[in-house]
């Protein structure tokens, strides 16, 4: 069973879990649970009110947040898949996505679709740092 967006899930719900997961535990499970979430489901999960839960996990992963290269890496595919031709972000402007959203994929998607929708509103072809930064202030309280 795959269950996304686990950091969602309310206490009601990860009890149910439990209860499924807990069927024949002592012998083979007919079942296996996989429940991908955001950092907050590890977080969740250590409250003890959740121990139950959580050694029912056999396998944990936390996929970490992309490195300064990586995110830069990231944005250029993605434009390029788009099927852009010209550079649409400076280096710096790459740098300053990085730093405020620590490499992590979602929000870096949020972060350059403001900037790509600012830019369009200003008829700007290049979103440099300073760019960035204000749209920083402006749609995610810095």
């Amino acid at each position: 069973m795959l269950i996304d967006e686990g950091h969602l899930l309310g206490m009601e719900m990860l009890e149910e879990i439990r209860f499924l997961t807990n069927f024949r535990m002592d012998s083979h499970s007919p079942m296996s649970l996989v429940l991908p979430g955001q950092p907050e489901l590890q977080r969740v999960l250590r409250m003890q009110i959740y121990e139950a839960i959580a050694q029912r996990v056999n396998v944990r992963f936390h996929l970490p947040g992309m490195d300064p290269g990586e995110t830069k890496g990231y944005i250029s595919h993605h434009l390029k898949i788009a099927g852009v031709q010209s550079q649409l972000f400076t280096e710096d402007a790459m740098e300053v996505i990085h730093e405020f959203c620590g490499g992590m994929a979602r929000k870096v998607n949020n972060v350059c679709t403001a900037c790509l929708l600012d830019a369009y509103a200003q008829r700007k072809n290049l979103i440099d740092d300073r760019m960035v930064k204000v749209v920083l202030e402006n749609e995610f309280a810095v």
